[in-house]
């Protein structure tokens, strides 16, 4: 959700809606002290996801998303990005020139 790509960019306008929504419900909530966190898995091993050639560095196990969720809501934090790593690879992506990202197939 955090960029639009050709191949599924109605799922994707989903998620960045989603992530717009609770943007603005942690704001809305702030000063209650009620905390609101995005949820932002890269890939899951899950049943959705069985079958599909995911690369097994970037999969994160159900029990691994679940701890770091945990962790991020006693934290405090806003946003996760589960894998880790997925904050840097959409950082990047985030940042390709929209004339450049037009012609990748991502």
């Amino acid at each position: 959700g955090d960029r639009g790509r050709k191949s599924n960019y109605i799922y994707g306008s989903s998620k960045a809606a989603f992530s717009a929504y609770l943007s603005g419900l942690r704001n809305r909530l702030f000063e209650s002290k009620v905390n609101v966190l995005t949820v932002k898995p890269g890939f899951v091993a899950t049943k959705m996801t069985e079958g599909l050639d995911l690369p097994e560095k970037l999969t994160a196990k159900p029990e691994a998303v679940a701890l770091d969720i945990f962790n991020a809501q006693q934290k405090g934090k806003n946003i996760l990005y589960t894998k880790s790593i997925w904050r840097f690879i959409m950082l990047i992506i985030k940042h390709i020139p929209e004339f450049i990202f037009k012609k990748m197939s991502l």
